[in-house]
């Protein structure tokens, strides 16, 4: 392991250099240069990285360095032999790396787990489709199966799937959105009345600032740079609000831009950049609100009113009730909780009050606390006050992650299905879907660790890796009686197998998929609810793999038969899927007529229109008192050690689960990922030094010892009293029950943690 500061900005030479190392590694280089040639482009596939989107400008590459690893990671020319499972048995896999594990390459033939030989075995598709339908089939209740989905899956993919699931009979669909973004499709929804961001890449161009909250947008979603070093230079105010200094947030070199790059210049990105505490967000825009409430109140005196009170009064309800909690929320509990001055909240309120058109936008830094909903309902409200909703320039944008996690759910990936679409269902299909709500993803956890559930089938994912609370996760897997992956490359959860386990290699965004009608093509919703086509352009080995949404088709075909439609022949060509989502959900009116559309097309967002598809009618500015605590009074009863937060993050070789390599090259970190960040002052405090190793328990009233082993400590730069560590490594750390108010999502960003020496790593090693 080295720790060397990183003094440059993000992306610029260090992305090229990045970027031709991981295309050297993918054993594919000249098919892969052709690749990324078409990476987002008219005609072209759509990036499995993340979910921003794309304007439509001819000439330009439209790949960022994160986003060609996960192409060259997908695209790679390595494939995995029957003799590798031959050779290692699954409780030998299990003991390495995520990364040792996927980097074998490309699943390339259906799979069977043998439990006398402890081993994959080969079998052929049919033998796959009969063991899961003679096990769906076998079942007492359709609700003892679970059916979780990634957000890596099509808009074709996600739309059978989930009609091949309520036609077998269940509403148990988790998904990957249970994990991550569940808070904002809640919040919004109760809000706004629509359940997803309301802003498009145009009113990036537009705006006067734009803040940015829990986000790390120079790993998790580097194209996000460009959007915003073009504000940034036109003049727009960005202020960003994250406990650790992030690089990408400071200084960003576009490689697509020859000045910067031959010049070493770049783009300052944050105009102001604030460090709160962590789940301390709401905290703050609460304060905001305070110190503009004071401030409009002085103002309507003078006749010259902050608050947009003609919007306010035409399209808002509950607002008097809000400013009354406002008013009586403390500026001790605002800045204790916030970890900023008041000084510091009364210049971002300056900054918002200075600006005409204002976007707020933000990820997984909100959305995996406790109070995720009340502090994105916090947000929309300072937005409604100043009529900042449904305006050009100004919006609410909650950043996804997966590149189709927002379609999957567009298609009816979800356990708690809206009533008109399962009327749609029944009326479009001739059969009565379930109609009691289904599991989500800790649910489903849960059911089966209880033995309720007893077939698990991921539709892509990792969801051993990926889910809270690992050994847990990891036990609910192995206790089910069949396991069904299907998947790009093997990965955690296929060494956790159920009594019986099947592998299904699918195609990937790069490949050409082939049906009975000829080439495919594939839909994806971005974070801006533009649909664009995707498909295979370069010609690879794909042996027996077969698309996603031809697999779906033959596991429902043996299971259900020809019901509710003729599964197989729906797949011959894909426009047959589309005018299927077209009889059933609304904007997809003429579905394949549009694809051909460059730069895809929009769905439309009814709170964008000031239309309010809630029970009043109007925008609810909601009522939510601060909590009492980050860290519950009842947590710290457990132990007299310090406690600290910690949050779960990504580093930058990485991509959700999957681990591209060993460099967290803008922190300065590489060649181990067992790290602890934390604020030097805490390291001292504890007698340790940088560089120590320690232990990390985390705290919960249920006396299940959760802890990781042998992490080394790094000082860097964020608020005394938090910590952070990489995902999934952390994971154990994360309760099961520890769970987000509304929206079920596994709290990762708030931890209760104490540090300890580590009992069997060498103590003051030092970098």
């Amino acid at each position: 392991m080295t720790i060397k500061k990183y003094s440059g900005p993000a992306g610029g030479w260090g992305a090229l250099a990045s970027t031709a190392k991981h295309l050297i590694k993918s054993d594919n280089i000249a098919k892969n240069i052709k690749n990324l040639l078409k990476t987002n482009q008219d005609k072209g596939f759509d990036c499995p990285g993340c979910a921003w989107g794309e304007k439509d400008e001819p000439g330009r590459f439209r790949f960022c360095e994160n986003g060609a690893k996960a192409v060259n990671w997908e695209a790679t020319g390595k494939r995995i032999p029957a003799s590798f499972f031959e050779q290692h048995s699954v409780h030998w896999l299990d003991k390495q790396t995520d990364y040792f594990l996927e980097s074998q390459g490309r699943l390339h033939q259906p799979l069977s787990y043998d439990s006398n030989t402890d081993r994959y075995q080969t079998i052929s598709w049919q033998q796959a489709f009969d063991i899961i339908a003679t096990q769906l089939n076998g079942l007492q209740s359709p609700n003892e199966a679970e059916f979780y989905t990634s957000g890596r899956a099509s808009n074709e993919a996600a739309f059978l799937y989930q009609l091949f699931v309520r036609a077998f009979g269940t509403n148990n669909l988790p998904d990957c959105s249970n994990m991550c973004h569940e808070a904002s499709g809640f919040a919004l929804k109760q809000s706004i009345g629509v359940g997803k961001g309301t802003v498009t890449l145009n009113d990036f161009e537009q705006a006067d600032a734009i803040f940015v909250f829990g986000q790390n947008p120079g790993t998790n979603h580097p194209r996000m740079l460009d959007t915003l070093s073009h504000a940034a230079r036109r003049g727009a105010t960005i202020v960003s609000f994250n406990p650790l200094k992030e690089r990408g947030l400071e200084r960003f070199a576009n490689p697509q831009s020859p000045m910067e790059m031959l010049s070493g210049g770049s783009t300052q990105i944050s105009s102001q950049y604030f460090h709160p505490n962590l789940g301390g967000d709401m905290a703050v825009v609460r304060g905001m609100v305070k110190v503009l409430a004071e401030r409009h109140k002085k103002a309507v005196i003078d006749g010259k009113a902050l608050f947009d009170h003609d919007f306010i009064e035409q399209h808002t309800a509950g607002v008097a009730d809000y400013l009354e909690i406002v008013e009586n929320t403390s500026w001790q509990l605002i800045e204790q909780q916030s970890g900023l001055s008041k000084t510091e909240i009364e210049a971002a309120a300056s900054l918002y009050q200075n600006a005409e058109r204002i976007i707020f936008t933000w990820a997984m830094g909100i959305t995996q606390h406790k109070h995720s909903v009340a502090t994105i309902q916090e947000m929309a409200n300072l937005q409604l006050l100043f009529g900042q909703v449904g305006k050009s320039g100004a919006g609410l944008c909650p950043v996804r992650g997966h590149s189709n996690v927002q379609g999957d759910r567009t298609m009816g990936i979800n356990e708690k299905p809206d009533v008109k679409f399962l009327d749609k269902l029944a009326s479009r299909f001739n059969f009565e879907p379930a109609r009691e709500h289904g599991h989500n993803t800790v649910e489903a956890i849960a059911a089966m660790l209880a033995g309720e559930s007893k077939v698990f089938m991921g539709l892509g994912g990792n969801f051993v890796a990926a889910a809270p609370d690992s050994k847990l996760s990891a036990q609910a897997m192995s206790n089910c009686d069949l396991t069904v992956h299907i998947a790009t490359k093997l990965n955690r959860t296929h060494v956790n197998p159920g009594k019986q386990s099947i592998i299904l290699p699918c195609l990937g965004r790069t490949d050409i998929d082939y049906q009975h009608s000829g080439e495919q093509r594939v839909t994806v919703e971005d974070s801006f609810s533009m649909v664009h086509a995707s498909q295979g352009v370069v010609a690879s080995d794909i042996g027996e793999m077969r698309s996603e949404p031809a697999i779906i088709a033959g596991i429902a075909q043996a299971t259900l038969g020809s019901q509710p439609i003729d599964w197989l022949s729906t797949v011959e060509n894909y426009d047959n899927i589309r005018a299927l989502i077209a009889d059933t959900i609304s904007g997809f009116d003429n579905f394949n007529d549009k694809l051909d559309n460059p730069g895809g097309f929009y769905l439309g967002n009814s709170a964008a229109e000031r239309v309010w598809q809630t029970q009043s009618g109007k925008a609810q500015i909601a009522v939510n008192a601060l909590p009492e605590a980050i860290v519950p009074y009842d947590i710290r009863a457990l132990t007299d050690n310090r406690i600290f937060v910690l949050q779960t993050l990504r580093s930058h070789d990485q991509y959700n689960t999957t681990v591209y390599g060993y460099e967290d090259r803008y922190r300065g970190i590489t060649g181990e990922r067992k790290i602890l960040l934390m604020n030097e002052k805490d390291i001292e405090s504890l007698a340790m030094e940088n560089g120590d190793w320690v232990d990390v328990e985390s705290l919960w009233p249920d006396n299940v010892e959760r802890k990781v082993f042998g992490f080394k400590l790094v000082a860097y730069d964020m608020p005394q009293g938090n910590a952070a560590a990489y995902f999934p490594e952390a994971n154990p750390l994360v309760p099961l029950a520890s769970v987000g108010e509304h929206s079920g999502t596994p709290t990762s960003k708030s931890i209760a943690i104490v540090v300890t020496p580590a009992q069997n790593m060498p103590v003051a090693t030092h970098s």
